[in-house]
């Protein structure tokens, strides 16, 4: 846990609020994260896959196998008690983007989802991953 505490202050220290903000992406992205979150609380793999980048689709193959990688890894996302979308960053070194979310999972417990995205040609963004970290205040 010490590692992604590290890796949550890198990538705040290079990355800027502000310009992430413009033209509406907050929202796109924003919903793109709730539709997923959605898609979990119901049990629908397709619907959460969908979510997912292209290259995520690559590495898991199925929506069952991403689940199977939700459930174990992610089990604070698939049920939350609550879910606070905060700040979305531009990560100037990588030209990524960063959506902050602080869930509240089914026991209590908080953690901070770092969501990296990425924008198709098309337009559509989606989710192209996932860090979980120790909520600040939360035992780790």
């Amino acid at each position: 846990m010490k590692a992604f505490s590290f890796l949550l202050v890198v990538i705040l220290a290079i990355a800027s609020p502000a310009a992430a903000e413009n033209s509406g992406r907050r929202d796109l992205i924003v919903r793109v994260i709730q539709q997923q979150l959605d898609a979990f609380g119901r049990d629908d793999g397709e619907a959460a896959f969908s979510h997912a980048s292209p290259d995520i689709q690559t590495r898991f193959g199925t929506a069952a196998h991403f689940m199977e990688a939700v459930a174990s890894d992610y089990a604070p996302l698939l049920r939350p008690r609550s879910v606070t979308f905060l700040d979305l960053f531009d990560v100037k070194e990588t030209g990524g983007i960063v959506q902050r979310v602080l869930v509240t999972g089914p026991k209590g417990a908080q953690v901070m989802a770092l969501y990296t995205m990425m924008q198709l040609e098309s337009g559509a963004w989606r989710i192209s991953g996932c860090l979980l970290v120790t909520a600040p205040g939360n035992p780790a």
